[in-house]
């Protein structure tokens, strides 16, 4: 029984529609199915026919139909096969269904062909919705997309001819049709199909959005920001339908395995056929016996139990913003018992915010008149810190005054005049001189101590006061640290060239104890490297250059992928496109349960394997029994192994209760 997977469509063939709910491919569209189907019909008007001894002229050509339409598939297949030298187990069944008629048994081969290509279809159209799966998220991309020219005019594109920098018109009720970034106008964008939220979510200027997203009530003017064939959805596909074409490492030891066995159960074949023969047994049951044998000792099953749970994981984990890069890597995230994070980009946002505002009480302002100061002053400035301070005073919904006079001093800061009064913001040592005695020096310090940056802020030559700038944790990280300290067995560690101070505030929050800072690059591998001699299997989480020597030392490696460089995407054998810490346990968990399946599998296809071969070596199995013993559990074990395409597969790994 062949266990190849229907291969994923193209990205560009799968844009379809603007609107297109995700599909399924319909059963007849399987030519496994179609042949199926027909043998069936065949077969079930000769039945009658035959068990009412109605002359063979009536059933005969039937039945020789039947044969055709349901063997000639797979049969093809396997002497193709043989001609490269292998030995197909496809080739071994329509044998054993012609050598049933050679002898008399011609209804029960043709129901030996019925039943074999009635599982094939099923396992066709099962391992058909792996490759829906993915496919139908490129189905949400819109065809077409409305792009403006520099003069304002409007033109329909097709989606996939967008390129980065065009600016597209998104009305309210049509899909986007690109990632970008919103230039201007105000609407709420559904966007549960790319980040799962089920709710949808506010989008003004400044926010970025994602292609296939369904935009709300208003209008949205949107820059594009990447090409199509690099956005969120087609990252997805792309990557998904290479893993599909990969094989695990118990794949590839079955394939190899099964050859040996297959050319092993010929010749027990022809040894239970010939010898009884030697010793005077009778020509008919002795063929029957054999060839009942072949059929129930052939290795379907056992073919078909490992890629269709990784495969289905693979594809369940692209569908939730995890693309895992190979069904070699899905079979290792499973073995995982020791992991590290970096901290800058993956257990923080990667953005610094401003997270305290301390006026002095001799500056005689408040929070809000401070911070309008130095987001005036910083208003000018490219920095990151100017753009969270910036920020920081657009939540507070606080008005920015025009400044005049800017001038930026890299390594010190910037002065501005602000309403008519010299503003200085900049670095608490460089500002002061570092002089102790400075009135905010103090404040600086306890910040600094606490893991924040110190900036402070004077106002014509005075201080008043100092703000606390910090890169934010992610909200999930606890949990995800403490999921992933379940699944291994062991508490993460943290890895980060960053301070020791801020790295362990921030680990104190995200409850990790094992900190290591100040890390170079190759510190960081050779980190990794001590835990795999002690014996551990390492999974790095990292998004930077810097991440990415130790992403491709581990056993496995996983990029955040949002804000992460090209090398460190490029090195990992993950990608969590969304930036959702959670989601690395949760495909951790996933990762466990198709190993588990796979075994389960293995344990389905042997127990049917060697209890159906003692009852026809040991007593007398019927043919049609034997059939349908085997046949039953290849697609038992086929439709096992797809248990992990379902959301609630994806739910139960996220929750901590898919292990």
């Amino acid at each position: 029984m062949s266990s190849t997977l229907t291969r994923l469509a193209p990205a560009g063939d799968a844009i379809r529609d603007a609107v297109a709910p995700r599909r399924r491919t319909r059963v007849l569209a399987l030519p496994e199915a179609r042949w199926a189907a027909v043998s069936l019909v065949l077969f079930l008007i000769a039945l009658p026919l035959y068990l009412l001894d109605a002359p063979a002229w009536a059933w005969g050509p039937l039945l020789a139909l039947t044969y055709a339409s349901g063997g000639w598939e797979p049969g093809w297949a396997g002497l193709q096969a043989l001609k490269e030298k292998m030995l197909d187990v496809d080739l071994l069944m329509v044998v054993a269904a012609l050598g049933a008629a050679a002898i008399g048994q011609v209804l029960d081969g043709a129901l030996l062909i019925v039943i074999f290509a009635t599982s094939g279809a099923l396992e066709a159209i099962a391992t058909a919705r792996t490759a829906d799966s993915v496919r139908g998220l490129l189905d949400l991309a819109p065809a077409t997309a409305t792009r403006l020219g520099d003069d304002g005019t409007e033109e329909s594109v097709p989606s996939e001819r967008l390129a980065v920098g065009d600016v597209i018109l998104v009305r309210p009720g049509e899909r986007i049709g690109a990632d970008g970034r919103v230039l201007d106008g105000a609407s709420e964008v559904d966007q549960a199909t790319i980040t799962g939220e089920p709710l949808p979510v506010t989008k003004e200027a400044g926010d970025e959005v994602f292609a296939g997203t369904l935009n709300g009530t208003g209008a949205l003017r949107v820059k594009v920001e990447r090409d199509p064939s690099d956005s969120v959805i087609a990252r997805i596909v792309a990557l998904v339908e290479k893993a599909s074409h990969t094989k695990a490492p118990t794949q590839l030891f079955i394939e190899k395995v099964e050859q040996r066995y297959s050319v092993g159960m010929v010749a027990a074949t022809v040894a239970l056929f010939a010898l009884p023969l030697l010793f005077g047994a009778a020509l008919r049951p002795t063929l029957l016996r054999a060839m009942t044998f072949m059929i129930v000792a052939s290795p379907c099953a056992v073919v078909l139990a490992t890629m269709p749970p990784l495969l289905s994981a693979i594809a369940n984990a692209g569908r939730h913003g995890v693309l895992v890069k190979s069904a070699v890597v899905m079979e290792q995230l499973g073995q995982v018992d020791a992991v590290a994070l970096d901290k800058t980009g993956t257990l923080t946002e990667g953005t610094p915010r401003v997270t305290d505002v301390r006026p002095l009480d001799s500056s005689g302002l408040d929070e809000d008149a401070l911070l309008r100061y130095a987001a005036a002053a910083e208003h000018p400035s490219e920095h990151p810190l100017a753009r969270a301070i910036v920020a920081a005073a657009r939540t507070r919904n606080l008005d920015i005054p025009l400044v005049e006079d800017f001038t930026s001093a890299p390594g010190i800061g910037v002065t501005a005049t602000v309403e008519g009064r010299m503003v200085a913001v900049g670095s608490p040592a460089r500002l002061t001189d570092g002089r102790a005695i400075h009135p905010a020096a103090a404040v600086a310090a306890r910040l600094e101590d606490e893991g924040r940056t110190a900036v402070l802020v004077e106002v014509e030559g005075a201080p008043v006061g100092v703000l606390g700038v910090a890169d934010r944790l992610r909200e999930e990280a606890a949990a995800a640290v403490t999921a992933l300290t379940v699944l291994t067995g062991r508490a993460p560690a943290l890895v980060t060239g960053d301070n020791p101070r801020a790295a362990a505030r921030l680990a104190s929050e995200a409850k990790i104890t094992d900190v290591r800072a100040g890390l170079l690059p190759q510190d960081k591998v050779t980190m990794v490297r001590e835990l795999e001699q002690a014996g551990r299997r390492v999974m790095v989480v990292g998004d930077g250059v810097n991440d990415a020597p130790a992403l491709a030392a581990a056993h496995t490696g996983i990029a955040m992928g949002r804000a992460g460089s090209d090398l460190a995407l490029q090195s990992a054998d993950a990608v969590v496109v969304r930036d959702e810490l959670a989601t690395v346990p949760a495909v951790v968990a996933l990762s466990r349960r198709a190993r588990r399946l796979v075994v389960q599998n293995l344990v389905i296809a042997g127990t049917f394997i060697t209890g159906l071969v003692i009852w026809d070596l040991a007593g007398a199995l019927p043919l049609p029994l034997g059939v349908a013993g085997h046949e039953g559990s290849t697609v038992i074990v086929g439709l096992n192994g797809l248990r992990l395409l379902t959301d609630s597969a994806w739910r139960r790994a996220l929750s901590g209760n898919g292990q």
